[in-house]
């Protein structure tokens, strides 16, 4: 599932740089606009088939106003209710940039500074090099440069532990690049940042959202924890691909929410013009201003290369929340957003003064990031360019190497050893202990305090195989058991947690 949320970000990131008109054209008058959102629409219902969406809803804001909002689709596969603009869907990684806006609020108050150190604010924050401790800035909670795996410790909120348990974790996760040196994208920083609020306001993330965000903006309908998601009346079921078929996904998984800070926002595309309104607008809208200019163009300016192309002279950088792209005539600024079963995009241009939101409810599509793509080179009058399909060929390009990848099973497998040489209790400082169960004729593994459960499947001596269908097809992964010389099992391997550094467990001796 992480693998898929990465290719997201690098298929955007190369497609971004593809490059749009150099030179400014004239504002497209009210009769093109109505011919543009003609060939738009019809473009989006035509892609949303291919890649197998069942709803979708789109808004677009011109110039402060709502130019087009429309739903596509249904809210369930297999059933009839449509989506419309109202249709509430989870936003993902779309959340983290309201975080920042609350860090914005702070130092514009006089609470806080960008570059104050977070120790000074969160005293009990560690990163497991005391250096880059003591240097973190609050910046750098939001700009995806820590030193740390990507994605690193993410599957502590599917295993049920707590914001408290996944701040903790970060002193024992090992960086793998040198503090602010490379990308990579992380979220359980974004927890550190809502605590630097909570702490300064006496409030919670979640009260600030509302009362700082939300109701200033009139995002009556946005909400932050799965009750608004499961009790809404006009709500959108996530989906993703199981056994080659979009199926459903269950709404009350609490996962988004733990990690409420990085991507637990549920909210529609209508509220969402009110946020594209307020970036587009500097941080006012309809007279109030909610953030002062200065840090509105200090959280959508670059702070850390994630691509660049010297003969193109063109990047993509990541901001505070928010991505940067140098094209031409205009720079954009965009970020999405994936959950278990959503997939949305916001991205909109400062200059000509455009923005799109665009939200769905199947969760590895890259139609979201494509359209906002498509509806530029229409609105710049650049040649029409199917990023659609430029999108689903490099997606099925990668998953396809991916695969490639994967060992196929030795002609000869050989024999496990007795079952219940396996089973016990393994630890590490991140997932602490796992529990591995031999029962009827098979091996469950443990994890967290949901005892969230691999079932695995005996692929070759030591090593086993488990499938997760609630994270979709290409969730396979392999359970890797060492012995020792006396052919004890002293260790177990999750690969799924090796990807960022914390998939190695020892195993308890007394177990």
């Amino acid at each position: 599932m992480k693998k898929i949320w990465g290719l997201v970000l690098a298929i955007v990131l190369i497609g971004a740089t593809a490059g749009l008109a150099q030179e400014e054209r004239a504002v497209p008058d009210a009769r093109q606009i109505q011919e543009m959102l003609g060939d738009f629409e019809a473009y989006a219902r035509r892609e949303m088939t291919a890649w197998h969406i069942p709803g979708m809803a789109v808004a677009i804001v011109q110039n402060d106003a709502v130019v087009f909002a429309k739903g596509f689709g249904v809210k369930e596969e297999g059933r009839s209710d449509p989506v419309t603009s109202q249709t509430v869907f989870q936003i993902g990684s779309t959340t983290k940039a309201f975080t920042a806006a609350l860090v914005a609020m702070l130092v514009d108050e006089g609470k806080a500074e960008w570059k104050d150190r977070v120790i000074d604010h969160v005293p009990d924050f560690r990163m497991y090099d005391p250096w880059v401790t003591r240097e973190f800035m609050i910046e750098d909670l939001l700009a995806q440069h820590s030193g740390l795996p990507a994605y690193s410790g993410d599957a502590q909120a599917f295993f049920g532990f707590d914001r408290k348990h996944i701040k903790k974790s970060l002193a024992f996760i090992k960086p793998v690049s040198s503090f602010r040196s490379e990308f990579a994208y992380v979220n359980h920083l974004f927890l550190v940042a809502a605590e630097v609020v909570e702490n300064a306001t006496g409030r919670s993330w979640e009260e600030s959202i509302r009362e700082r965000i939300f109701l200033p903006l009139k995002m009556l309908h946005s909400s932050y924890d799965r009750h608004g998601l499961m009790e809404g009346e006009d709500v959108a079921t996530g989906h993703n691909t199981q056994g080659g078929r979009v199926t459903p996904v269950p709404k009350d998984l609490n996962w988004p929410y733990m990690y409420g800070p990085a991507g637990g926002i549920n909210s529609n595309v209508m509220d969402m013009t009110q946020w594209l309104r307020l970036h587009l607008n500097d941080g006012l809208v309809d007279g109030v201003r909610l953030v002062s200019e200065e840090n509105m163009n200090f959280m959508h300016s670059p702070k850390t290369i994630a691509r660049y192309d010297a003969k193109k002279e063109r990047g993509a950088y990541y901001c505070q929340s928010w991505i940067f792209v140098d094209d031409r005539p205009y720079p954009y600024v965009w970020h999405n957003g994936g959950t278990t079963g959503y997939h949305s995009m916001v991205a909109f241009w400062p200059g000509p003064k455009i923005g799109m939101v665009v939200l769905t409810n199947e969760a590895s599509n890259q139609l979201a990031e494509a359209l906002p793509q498509y509806f530029a080179d229409l609105y710049f009058g650049n040649p029409k360019k199917d990023h659609s399909r430029e999108a689903m060929d490099a997606f099925n390009q990668a998953r396809a190497e991916a695969a490639a990848k994967v060992p196929g099973r030795p002609a000869e497998v050989s024999p496990a050893q007795a079952l219940h040489r396996y089973a016990g209790v393994y630890r590490n400082a991140v997932y602490e202990d796992v529990t591995v169960t031999a029962e009827n004729g098979s091996l469950t593994v443990l994890l967290g305090p949901a005892r969230f459960a691999l079932s695995l499947a005996h692929w070759d001596r030591d090593v086993f195989v488990y499938s997760v269908p609630l994270f979709g097809d290409d969730s396979e992964g392999f359970v890797r058991f060492a012995q020792a010389a006396d052919g004890s099992i002293t260790q177990m391997t999750i690969d799924l947690l090796e990807d960022d550094g914390c998939g190695v467990f020892e195993r308890d001796d007394a177990s």
